[in-house]
């Protein structure tokens, strides 16, 4: 059906039906989360209840946790209770405590425990991303038997292009491709058509370690996590990692932008919330500029003797600063993609002090000439415009140079203290550099208009 016949009944609040449409679930979720409030639950009551199952997880986190509220006790514990465990984790992670607990206590008792045990995984660890919907069968069974028992048990799985094959004890032996199940005589073992199983993870891993399985082994669509004893828990599927990746992204561009990560979507935060999360950053920042305020202080008499000197100040700190950014912002990405290591830190010295020293000099030579121009066109700066040319020029290569250092190593130095290299953010490398940038600045000019201007 066009899109527009689906406006024309939206519009006659024909919901009825819109309900028996044949849509994909992405699809009905973007119709209830663009209707009016007080008829998102009303259209969400029309459909079917494997259609909501459906659907649910691709809605809204404000809107599953609205649409839960309005529902009867009885449409909520069917929705939880067939929920994959995987969706049902993320769901019930990002309620407040006790709401949280209301709804599992609602669980039937298998899924209370499968629910509780998720729950149980360190946040941001595989544990928590990982479903328990999965076929696993013991190596000594016959292709038959493997057949007839994913014919009764994976009716409701749509994780079956990979069979897991585990011992007595739940170890991971391997695993089989199910289309080779089909193309083999029935009487031959499951022993015979065993596969290596490359991509595994640890359930008490950090998701970023699922992330990078994934790249390494993009052929998949999921990977088993395992305990410390090699036993099989369950397996994480690719679009809850694409989810996760999405989670860990923002995270770090939130952080590097210089405040807290939200705990929820920014519309789902509050003003106080969005407040807290960014007030410690700024104190923290308006503190550490201060320091810039105490430094221009120790160099008064060098500017009421060459007051022009403070014309370049916003110049020389700025370009400090936003070299310092870029190196941060590199370094940082090249850390999360496994690019670098943590040994390769003298290896991205040597690069950055290059690169910073050739960068300088481009901002230094284009310095030079603009107050060169400035003296010779427009008489400006004094017969002393040449030495002043070059304490700007010395001092941008300088301060640059500098910046730059201090952008690229101080995620190393955050990753070696077992910090997240992203809360060296943009600002707070801009920062340092400011109140360094003026000293080195100073203290050139110092060196090259002694006896001077100073």
């Amino acid at each position: 059906m066009e899109n527009l016949e689906i406006q024309r009944l939206l519009q006659d609040k024909d919901f009825d039906k819109i309900a028996q449409l044949d849509l994909h679930p992405s699809d009905w979720a973007e119709i209830i989360q663009n209707l009016a409030d007080e008829e998102q639950v009303l259209f969400f009551s029309y459909l079917a209840q494997d259609h909501r199952l459906e659907v649910f997880p691709y809605l809204d986190f404000d809107l599953r946790k609205n649409l839960l509220q309005q529902l009867k006790k009885s449409d909520v514990q069917h929705i939880l209770n067939h929920l994959e465990s995987d969706d049902r984790t993320d769901f019930l992670e990002n309620l407040p405590s006790f709401v949280s607990a209301k709804y599992i206590d609602w669980l039937e008792p298998d899924k209370k425990s499968e629910a509780q045990t998720l729950l149980g995984y360190q946040e941001n660890s595989i544990g928590r991303l990982m479903s328990t919907t999965y076929i696993s069968l013991f190596d000594d069974k016959s292709i038959e038997q493997a057949i007839s028992y994913i014919r009764k048990n994976g009716f409701d799985n749509d994780n079956l292009n990979l069979i897991y094959i585990i011992d007595r004890q739940g170890k991971l032996l391997g695993e089989v491709h199910l289309r080779k199940l089909l193309l083999v005589p029935v009487h031959q073992k499951i022993h015979d058509l065993l596969e290596t199983c490359h991509a595994q993870v640890q359930a008490t891993a950090d998701q970023e370690a699922c992330i990078q399985a994934f790249k390494q082994y993009d052929d998949r669509i999921s990977i088993p996590v395992l305990n410390e004893e090699n036993q099989l828990l369950g397996i994480v599927t690719v679009d809850d990692v694409l989810h996760a990746s999405e989670e860990e992204n923002t995270e770090d561009i939130q952080k590097f932008g210089g405040l807290e990560a939200l705990d929820f979507p920014y519309q789902s935060t509050s003003i106080l919330e969005l407040v807290r999360k960014r007030a410690g950053w700024l104190i923290l920042l308006f503190f550490s500029e201060m320091l810039t305020t105490t430094a221009m202080g120790h160099y008064e008499e060098e500017i009421q003797k060459a007051v022009m000197l403070s014309f370049f100040v916003p110049l020389i700190i700025s370009s400090g600063g936003n070299s310092g950014s870029q190196a941060a912002t590199l370094i940082i990405r090249a850390l999360a993609l496994g690019e670098i290591q943590l040994s390769s830190w003298w290896q991205v010295f040597r690069r950055e002090l290059f690169s910073g020293a050739l960068l300088g000099l481009v901002l230094g030579l284009i310095g030079f000439g603009r107050i060169a121009i400035g003296s010779l066109v427009f008489g400006q700066y004094s017969e002393h415009w040449f030495l002043i040319a070059c304490t700007i020029c010395f001092s941008l290569i300088g301060v640059v140079v500098w910046g730059t250092i201090t952008g690229a190593m101080l995620p190393f130095f955050l990753k070696k203290m077992g910090l997240d290299p992203a809360t060296s953010s943009a600002p707070f490398v801009a920062t340092l550099s400011d109140v360094t940038g003026l000293i080195i600045y100073f203290t050139i000019a110092s060196l090259v208009l002694g006896g001077t201007l100073i």
